[in-house]
């Protein structure tokens, strides 16, 4: 599966603004910006709890 087209994504756009309007944009635009922050968020969570529990493990075994 491609990336749309030019004029793919002028149809995808009007679409969009059919569905929800001029005013409603920002507000979907800004709910999606929160949740890629929140995904990213418990992303870096996640890898810091993965790495501090490789380093404990590390230094129990070295002792």
């Amino acid at each position: 599966m491609s990336m749309p087209g030019g004029s793919e994504w002028i149809l995808i756009i009007l679409v969009v603004l059919i569905f929800f309007g001029g005013k409603k944009i920002p507000e979907l635009m800004r709910g999606l910006g929160r949740g890629i922050r929140e995904f990213n968020d418990a992303k870096n969570n996640v890898r810091s709890e993965i790495e501090s529990g490789m380093k404990d493990k590390d230094a129990s075994t070295t002792k």
